[in-house]
C-alpha cells in the first residue's frame, strides 16, 4: 500500500502544478487578452487610481466622450507634452527610457520615460506603485493595447482616463471644471495648460498656474504647432 499511496501522492502534487499552471496561464495571459478585447468597445470603468482617490475623500467627476468630440488642440498639446513619437513607437520609447534611466542614475528627481501608451495600460489595469510586477504586467498591457486597440482608441482612453485634478478624471470633466467648456471646445492655451499638468495633477492648477505652469504652456503651444505641421498626430487623424 505504501509504494501506492507514494505514488498517489506524486500524482495528485503534479495535477496540482498543473492546475496552478493553467490558472496562472488564464490569469497573465488570457484574462488579459479578453479584457483589452471588451475595452476595445467598452469604456473601461472605474480604475484603481480612482477608487483609491475616492477613499481618500477626493470625490469623482469622469464623462466620458469618444475621441471625436476632444478638441485636436488637446490631442496635439499631449502629444507635444507627453510623447512626441506616439504615432512612430510601437508602445514603448526606448531613446526616451534611455535618457530617463541616466537622469535617474545622476538626479535626485525622478524622471519618467513612459509613453502614452505604457501610462494609459498602467491608468486603466493596474496600480500606481513602480515595482517590478506592476511594470512587467505594465509592457504586457502595453504590448496588447498597440495590437488590438490601435492609436485613436489608446489617445481616447487615455484622455478618458487621466486624473486631471483632485476627483477630476478625462477631458471632459477637465475642461469644464477648469474653463467651464466642453473638451471640443479648448482652445490651443487651455489645452496647454491641461497638457502641462498632467504629471501633478493634485499640485498644478490649469486655471489658475503658477509661473512654471504658464512658461511650460507657452513652449507646450508652440510645440503643438509642430505636431500639427509635421503631421505627428497622423496616425489619430
Amino acid at each position: 500500500m505504501a509504494p501506492r499511496s507514494k505514488k498517489a501522492r506524486r500524482s495528485l502534487a503534479s495535477r496540482l502544478v498543473g492546475w496552478t499552471l493553467l490558472a496562472v496561464l488564464v490569469f497573465v495571459f488570457v484574462g488579459p487578452i479578453v479584457v483589452v478585447g471588451l475595452y476595445r468597445i467598452v469604456p473601461p470603468p472605474i480604475t484603481y487610481l480612482m477608487v483609491e482617490r475616492l477613499i481618500e475623500g477626493r470625490g469623482f467627476d469622469r464623462r466620458w466622450v469618444p475621441l471625436s468630440r476632444i478638441s485636436p488642440q488637446l490631442v496635439r498639446a499631449v502629444i507635444a507634452s507627453e510623447d512626441s513619437g506616439f504615432c512612430e513607437h510601437h508602445g514603448f520609447d526606448v531613446a526616451a527610457i534611455e535618457k530617463a534611466l541616466h537622469h535617474n542614475a545622476v538626479s535626485e528627481r525622478l524622471r519618467g520615460g513612459s509613453t502614452i501608451s505604457q501610462q494609459t495600460a498602467k491608468n486603466i489595469f493596474l496600480w500606481p506603485d513602480r515595482d517590478w510586477p506592476r511594470k512587467g504586467l505594465e509592457a504586457w498591457f502595453t504590448v496588447l493595447i498597440e495590437t488590438l486597440w490601435g492609436k485613436p482608441r489608446i489617445m481616447e482612453v487615455y484622455l478618458n482616463s487621466i486624473e486631471w485634478g483632485p476627483g477630476v478624471y478625462g477631458a471632459e470633466a477637465a475642461a469644464q471644471h477648469n474653463f467651464g467648456v466642453s473638451a471640443a471646445h479648448l482652445t490651443p492655451a487651455q489645452a496647454a495648460r491641461l497638457a502641462v499638468i498632467i504629471p501633478k495633477p493634485l499640485a498644478w492648477r490649469a486655471a489658475s498656474p503658477g509661473a512654471y505652469v504658464r512658461r511650460r504652456s507657452g513652449t507646450i503651444v508652440a510645440r503643438a504647432g509642430v505636431v500639427r505641421r509635421d503631421e505627428l498626430d497622423a496616425c489619430i487623424y
